[in-house]
């Protein structure tokens, strides 16, 4: 696994899976912190849209495992670089 997948009530851009955990990955890339760092973009609003979808796509492909919740925050920098970090359980 690692593809996206497209839900009713919203869009999960990876679902990966480590062992028989399936992991919902959000990823928010930004090229300055003028409207706040990555994980910051990540609130309520868009964890109740995760959670949506995620029980939508445990319901169509009929996942029994756990399901836990990574942000990958991706800071482009003007030089052409980045710099990239996991948080795992963000909302814990």
């Amino acid at each position: 696994m690692g593809a996206g997948f497209r839900a009713r009530r919203g869009e999960l851009d990876l679902v990966c899976r480590r062992g028989n955990v399936l992991f919902v990955v959000e990823v928010k890339t930004r090229t300055d912190d003028a409207y706040g760092a990555p994980l910051e973009a990540v609130g309520s609003r868009k964890r109740q849209a995760l959670m949506s979808a995620a029980t939508e796509y445990r319901a169509l492909t009929e996942w029994r495992g756990p399901i836990r919740y990574a942000v990958v925050a991706v800071l482009l920098r003007s030089n052409g670089t980045f710099a990239a970090e996991v948080i795992e359980d963000p909302f814990n």
